[in-house]
C-alpha cells in the first residue's frame, strides 16, 4: 500500500460503531402497539356474529385478529425483555 490509501480498519471501526437507541424508544413501542392492539379490539367490538356467516367478511375480522395478537404478543415480549435488562441492572449495580 502507499501512503495516500486511506486504511480500512479504521473506516470499519468507525462504520460498524455501536449506536444507543434513543432513551424513549421503548416507550414509544409499546405505546404504538397499544394502539394498534386497541384498533384491533375496536374493530373486532363493531362485527356482528351475524355477518360472519359469509366467508367475505372474514378478511377484516382476521386481519385485526392477527395485528392485536401480534401487537400483544410484541408487548408481552418487550415487558419480559424491560424486566430481564431490569433483573441484570440490579444483579450487577
Amino acid at each position: 500500500m502507499s501512503g495516500g490509501e486511506p486504511r480500512v480498519e479504521p473506516l470499519l471501526e468507525r462504520l460498524f460503531a455501536p449506536v444507543e437507541p434513543p432513551a424513549d424508544l421503548a416507550t414509544r413501542i409499546q405505546s404504538r402497539l397499544r394502539s394498534v392492539s386497541a384498533q384491533a379490539a375496536e374493530e373486532l367490538d363493531g362485527w356482528e356474529l351475524a355477518a360472519m356467516r359469509d366467508p367475505r367478511n372474514w378478511a377484516r375480522p382476521a386481519a385485526a385478529v392477527l395485528a392485536g395478537g401480534a401487537a400483544g404478543a410484541g408487548l408481552v415480549l418487550l415487558g419480559l425483555h424491560q424486566r430481564h435488562r431490569a433483573r441484570a441492572r440490579r444483579a450487577s449495580g
